[in-house]
């Protein structure tokens, strides 16, 4: 019997309705009901008497019920007063029956489970699980501990552990184990029919702990199985993509070499050893896949043109897309420096371009003419045709969705042969984890700063020193220097008591008269922003308040101080990537995180982490620990699933045997690969391509 292709209506109770509503959390066949783990478990093993309860508690009680009635005040409600030799509680009910009604007479006997919480009159519990008993004998708490499964609406709780109930007594033991006997013994896991009987259904409370966590080896036998199945699949794809052709760049050297000796910086030995590994990719007719990762301000901008140059040297077009305009012109500044003096051109494709320059820039990209072609998603749109794309380098790659990096590579793809990729991210990942999660790429790292760049010292202080920070804007700018001032939001807002930017730029105007004061929001048009932007550049602006759009894209050597306001609220990734403005010339910058208090345990452990470190493979790796990977990677966009019972941060210990599992199914057990693929892998194969 084959559980995989079983449909779930096969399990008693389950009709059309409800199969259409269990599909909403994928649960098509009977396999997939057996893998919907618990989120969590609830302990229902004891009773607590109702004198000893208190409001946050979720606990199991037994009584009689003293009084039942339908109450009006507020919503229409169901009231039932239980109690016991120690006190009472309420239980309410706003969805009732008559039914409810008759069995929450008065002298019957109640076993309920709940969240304990205040009420109108005393402590309560809303709508708790309850069972009807005829006498405290017949009421037994549970022998096990309860399981507490994702769920979507119209799907109850106890539903969904009726469902699993039915599918391991009839189904369990057609559930076939996929790992070779060698890959269990050298791990001392157990089975996955253990495995899932003891997840589901633990036969004692005292693996509580174990359970929680997700150290137990019922757990880290399916977790095992579940990064297998994710590094499997990303390997099946990097040969996949091995099995397209890509055009053989193999230049004769003459642009890059000119580009890399009239640089005015010498170039680190980082971005060397990344030149090196890419030229190396693109002189082979496979489609590189390279993800470049490095700190802010490390110099991934060079080796990208240098990338660039190696393609147009030998007769390729090359796209370079960024998330926003503003980084988007930054691009087109620095190549435009570097490869317009060789004799390449340069062509921008914006939003903002009227129709004359956009029609112009589209006929230099449909002819040979334009050899570099910056923009955002417009890069993509309908109307875009490359005349010989051979490269394609995506900037801050966890900013595009999936659907929109796919679009670029289709542009210039023809046939089966694709151009080259070079991807980019000043987000560092922690190396173990990038092997995992891009598994289907090669990883280059820039890990080391260039010559002269002095770290950005980083101070944080309460807002009730805004005066002294105000006070060291004034000195900083009336001795030459530039600065930035930071604000979250841009309106008023009810819920979040930040000051606005608007009312931020009014206020730091009026306090430093004698400084050019200027405001740039996401809001404001795009031909007014670049205004704002060039100025700034050109040191017409002293002072810059804008919100989060400057995180990424502005160059401006003569920057040397941010104030961030309300840092509190703001990510350590976004912290850091907000930091790497300053820092980029001679003189020593300094940022200054200034928050409002109380702070919370989260908050101070973040900025306690941008105070002692400006390292951004330290900060990365803090950030996994306090939000975990999936906001981190920018799953929701890049197409990395969720993981079911995975964690990859909790989990990193069992990669490097991960690893070693799937060379070895990969190599003997092919069949069984396809199979563990199925088993936990959403069918996100042209997604993860990207």
């Amino acid at each position: 019997m084959d559980v995989a292709s079983l449909p779930i209506t096969a399990l008693k109770g389950v009709g059309p309705k409800l199969a259409d509503k269990l599909t909403r959390l994928h649960l098509h066949s009977v396999q997939d009901v057996l893998f919907h783990l618990p989120l969590r478990y609830q302990d229902r093993t004891h009773i607590t008497s109702l004198g000893r309860l208190k409001p946050g508690m979720e606990v199991v009680v037994l009584g009689k019920v003293e009084l039942t009635d339908v109450v009006y005040k507020g919503r229409r409600s169901l009231v039932c007063r239980l109690s016991d030799d120690t006190g009472f509680i309420n239980l309410r009910f706003f969805h009732f029956s008559a039914i409810q009604q008759r069995n929450l007479q008065r002298g019957h006997t109640i076993l309920a489970f709940g969240e304990v919480r205040f009420g109108p009159a005393g402590l309560e519990m809303v709508h708790p699980e309850y069972g009807v008993y005829a006498d405290e004998q017949a009421a037994q708490p549970e022998s096990a501990l309860t399981p507490v499964y994702p769920a979507t609406e119209g799907v109850h709780q106890l539903t969904l552990r009726k469902l699993v109930r039915q599918a391991l007594e009839r189904y369990l033991g057609a559930v076939e184990e996929y790992l070779p006997p060698q890959v269990l013994a050298d791990l001392e896991l157990p089975s996955i029919t253990e495995a899932l009987e003891g997840v589901h259904r633990p036969p004692t409370p005292a693996d509580a702990r174990a359970l929680e966590c997700a150290s137990h080896q019922w757990h880290q036998r399916l977790v095992f199985e579940e990064l297998l199945a994710h590094h499997l699949r990303l390997m099946r794809l990097r040969a996949q993509q091995r099995a397209h052709v890509a055009p053989s760049i193999a230049g004769d050297g003459s642009v890059l070499n000119r580009l890399l000796a009239n640089l005015p910086f010498a170039l680190t030995g980082a971005q060397r050893k990344v030149i090196h590994e890419v030229r190396h990719d693109l002189q082979h007719a496979v489609p590189m896949q390279r993800l470049l990762q490095g700190d802010v301000g490390s110099g991934k901008t060079v080796v990208a043109a240098a990338a660039g140059a190696c393609a147009v040297e030998a007769g390729y077009q090359v796209a370079v897309m960024a998330p926003t305009e503003i980084l988007a012109e930054q691009h087109v500044q620095s190549f435009e420096q570097w490869l317009t003096p060789l004799g390449v051109e340069v062509v921008s494709l914006l939003g903002k371009h009227n129709s004359k320059t956009r029609q112009a820039a589209l006929d230099a990209i449909r002819s040979t003419r334009a050899a570099v072609i910056v923009g955002t998603h417009t890069l993509f749109q309908e109307g875009v045709e490359f005349a010989n794309l051979g490269l394609v380098i995506v900037d801050e790659q966890q900013r595009f969705g999936v659907h929109q990096r796919l679009a670029l590579r289709e542009k210039g793809a023809s046939g089966d042969c694709q151009p080259h990729q070079l991807i980019m991210t000043a987000t560092p990942i922690p190396r173990t984890l990038a092997q995992t999660v891009y598994a289907d790429l090669d990883v280059s790292v820039i890990d080391e700063l260039p010559p002269g760049r002095k770290a950005v010292e980083t101070v944080v202080v309460p807002a009730s020193r805004r005066a002294e920070v105000v006070q060291r804007i004034r000195s900083a700018c009336l001795q030459g220097r530039q600065a930035y001032w930071v604000c979250p939001l841009i309106e008023e807002s009810d819920h979040l008591q930040l000051q606005t930017a608007t009312e931020t730029e009014m206020k730091l105007h009026e306090a430093l008269t004698e400084l050019r004061v200027s405001l740039v929001h996401g809001r404001v048009k795009p031909a007014e922003k670049d205004a704002i932007m060039a100025e700034f550049r050109s040191g017409k602006i002293d002072l810059l308040v804008a919100t989060t759009v400057i995180e990424v894209g502005v160059d401006v050597p003569n920057a040397s101080l941010m104030i961030i306001e309300n840092a509190e609220r703001l990510g350590l990734s976004q912290l850091h990537q907000l930091r790497g403005r300053v820092g980029r010339g001679a003189n020593q910058s300094s940022c200054v995180l200034m928050y409002q208090p109380p702070l919370s345990e989260h908050a101070r452990q973040r900025l306690t982490v941008m105070r002692r470190t400006v390292d951004g493979f330290e900060i990365a790796r803090k950030d996994l620990e306090m939000r975990g990977p999936g906001e981190l990677l920018g799953t929701r966009q890049t197409g990395i699933e969720q993981f079911r019972i995975a964690d990859l941060m909790r989990d990193h210990r069992l990669l490097a045997r991960v690893q070693k599992a799937a060379r070895l199914l990969s190599r003997d057990y092919p069949e069984q690969t396809d199979a563990i693929i199925r088993r936990w892998t959403a069918p996100t194969e042209d997604y993860a391509q990207v």
